[in-house]
């Protein structure tokens, strides 16, 4: 079989040392970071982008892979323990995890954590096996027209399913579209809004913006918020009894269906995934009063939940080239910051990398249960570190990394100038994530739509006339008509109520 031949080419390459080596790192800095509040994965794999440049185009997308899933174990140590949620979609965990852990169930919700989430991240896996290929070969049947009305359809998913308000993820959107118009016109070779500053006749680099928009501003933030822990709660043992098994298993499951799902959708991802699996569990629930006073189920799910969507988000980012969410955004960045263009063709080039990223899911996900489990007692003093001491190291990381990517201080101004901007949206309550998905597939957008306009000879009715792209357009129609529909927008302000 064609599938056995493949996932024996990507563990031959995830097994190699330094394969090995950068997962087993990816899967410690995702831990780390999750474990420690007001980091999160975004900003850190924002952060360590100017490092993959001098890394093998396999091993830095291994680590940063690593870095995204392992995150989503780390931050349940701290939501369990002290309350506080070490990412986005560790928030749900905080309900019923900290109250499980004042009962004296500290180490069962703790290890129901990482074995539901090694579950779900391993079918996670295997559905990215299973629709990888098919999903490759319906692309490769793609013209400019279609690909044009795919990134059309990518970018107002992600504004109906971004928290907040529609109207600044539309701003946030255009705002990302007109910053990745910066630079020379391939066609013409006019510049564009370089406003005669040599650096940006290339464009803006992705990695300054990344790392100011989510490294800088959010460190920023986090300082103002003052950031505390309370006291870490005695782990305890870390099996669960015989009925906290029994009501957890098909909450897994149910939470990694879910997940598995959403993870896919354009601007879902874990969060998305973890709120909807916790609202799931609660409404089919015998007895919904028990959620928010220690329920297994308000543990298993949401766990469950967020670590299959962490591991399906890669679908459309790995087959298609469109990323699903921020992290997959950023993703897409190290990819062409290495000279690889995302896309069907990756599989068919490259697909020792392709089935060798594949292939260190599962082994990241086997490395995570290890690091999490026997290892609390070290991430629980690491909860005793204080942010103040934490930010400026990660500052001078942000600035030295920016530095080392051409060797030019202007990059330095630009995380600097971008670091500010994403403290005037975060104020504004405006998120970064659109706009970096605006920024991502704004250039690959106007490329595929001049392409297409080209070969028309100037007809726009070619995305009318070919079904893949006419299709498309459809669906991007009815996802705005949902948006001004006042049910949709009832049920979406109530789906990130808690979040807000």
């Amino acid at each position: 079989m064609e599938i056995l031949d493949n996932l024996a080419l990507g563990f031959s390459v995830a097994f190699s040392l330094q394969n090995l080596t950068y997962a087993l790192l990816g899967c410690v800095l995702g831990t780390l970071i999750g474990v420690l509040p007001g980091i999160g994965p975004v900003a850190t794999i924002a952060m360590l982008l100017p490092i993959t440049f001098h890394l093998p185009p396999t091993a830095s997308l291994i680590m940063l892979a690593g870095i995204y899933y392992g995150a989503q174990y780390g931050g349940s140590t701290t939501s369990i323990l002290v309350n506080l949620p070490g990412e986005a979609a560790s928030v749900v965990t905080c309900l019923d995890g900290y109250q499980m852990a004042r009962n004296g169930r500290a180490g069962a919700a703790l290890s129901i954590s990482a074995v539901g989430s090694f579950f779900a991240g391993t079918v996670g896996t295997m559905l990215i096996v299973l629709f990888a290929e098919p999903l490759t070969r319906m692309a490769q049947k793609f013209g400019p027209a279609d690909y044009c009305a795919l990134m059309a359809l990518g970018l107002v998913a992600a504004v109906v399913l971004a928290s907040g308000s529609i109207t600044k993820a539309i701003a946030m959107v255009f705002l990302g579209l007109l910053f990745g118009l910066i630079g020379t016109d391939v066609n013409t070779g006019a510049q564009r809004f370089t406003f005669d500053i040599p650096e940006l006749s290339d464009g803006i680099d992705f990695a300054p913006i990344a790392m100011g928009l989510f490294g800088i501003a959010e460190i920023v933030v986090n300082l103002e918020r003052h950031l505390t822990r309370s006291g870490a709660i005695k782990v305890g043992s870390l099996w669960p009894t015989r009925e906290e098994v029994r009501r957890a298993i098909p909450a897994v499951l149910r939470g990694t269906m879910l997940g598995s799902m959403l993870g896919v959708l354009p601007g879902g991802g874990p969060t998305l995934g973890a709120f909807s699996a916790y609202t799931l569990e609660k409404k089919i629930s015998k007895n919904p009063g028990e959620f928010g006073k220690g329920a297994v189920e308000g543990v298993a799910s949401p766990e469950a939940a967020n670590n299959a969507a962490a591991q399906t988000s890669f679908i459309p980012m790995l087959t298609l080239g469109i990323p699903s969410n921020a992290v997959m955004a950023l993703m897409v960045g190290a990819m062409i910051i290495q000279g690889i263009q995302p896309g069907p063709e990756v599989m068919t080039k490259k697909p020792d990398l392709f089935w060798g990223m594949i292939a260190s899911m599962w082994i990241g996900n086997a490395m995570l249960v290890i690091i999490n489990l026997p290892m609390i007692g070290m991430w629980v003093k690491l909860l005793t570190l204080p942010y103040r001491f934490l930010a400026p190291a990660i500052l001078l990381f942000c600035c030295i990394g920016a530095y080392s990517l051409q060797n030019s201080t202007f990059h330095v101004y630009q995380v600097a100038a971008f670091g500010v901007l994403g403290y005037i949206f975060s104020r504004l309550g405006c998120e970064g994530a659109p706009f970096l998905l605006g920024l991502v597939l704004g250039p690959q957008m106007e490329e595929y739509f001049r392409r297409a306009m080209l070969l028309s000879r100037g007809d726009a009715m070619v995305f009318l006339e070919r079904p893949i792209s006419l299709g498309l357009l459809i669906a991007t129609a009815f996802l705005l008509v949902l948006m001004a529909l006042p049910s949709i927008k009832k049920a979406r302000k109530e789906a990130f109520t808690e979040e807000g």
